[in-house]
């Protein structure tokens, strides 16, 4: 089996909830083919357009629980009430096979993610303001005025970790937006830390039969 150029590299998204990150990381990995997604375990309900185990993996909260007893999970996190984690198992096979993976999880679980000591490379999503975050939020037409009032609340105290960020974009103009995240990933695969020597050896120095 010929050797891979690339190893594996994490991309981990963050945002306050309506600040579009779900739909600028659709349209990356849509973009770019060598970038799987993990898809996260939750207990919530699926909104509508949703199918399971491509946007989460729904499920009962007894059963949440019982993974997070397991250690199933490298993070997980309650927000606004549901419970949200990320598998252990899908993300190793997912990076052990070579691929680029992107991660969208909220501050609690990055931050749980970077204390492991997880190599990966975390970006941070802003919304243009707190007015367009919050005409967002009411456009999506799930959540009650109190609950957007919660999420409003909840997002200050999220964009205040936007210094744990590598990169921090914001999310005005949606096509902008994804090209940057877009660049982002592409010029972290090009970085020499993420060549596999082995691949350099084989191809321009290779062995001769003795």
């Amino acid at each position: 089996m010929p050797e891979k150029r690339n190893k594996g590299s994490l991309f981990i998204v963050s945002a306050p909830s309506g600040a579009g990150k779900t739909t600028l990381c659709k349209k990356v990995l849509s973009a770019l083919p060598y970038l799987k997604f993990s898809v996260s375990y939750t207990t919530r309900q699926p909104r509508k357009g949703e199918v399971n185990d491509r946007e989460y993996t729904f499920i009962h909260r007894d059963e949440f629980t019982g993974m997070v007893k397991k250690g199933d999970f490298i993070e997980w996190a309650e927000i606004h009430g549901e419970l949200y984690g990320t598998s252990k198992r899908r993300l190793e096979e997912l990076l052990a096979a070579g691929n680029d993976v992107l991660l969208d999880i909220d501050v609690q679980g990055a931050s749980q993610v970077r204390k492991k000591s997880r190599e990966g490379t975390y970006i941070f999503i802003l919304p243009p303001s707190l007015e367009v975050l919050k005409t967002r939020l009411e456009k999506r037409m799930t959540d009650s005025q109190a609950n957007i009032k919660k999420r409003l609340k909840a997002a200050l105290s999220e964009i205040k970790e936007y210094t744990t960020y590598d990169y921090v974009i914001m999310n005005d103009v949606l096509n902008d937006a994804v090209r940057v995240l877009e660049a982002i990933v592409t010029a972290h695969r090009a970085s020499r830390k993420k060549i596999n020597p082995v691949w350099i050896e084989r191809t321009f120095f290779p062995k001769e039969d003795t």
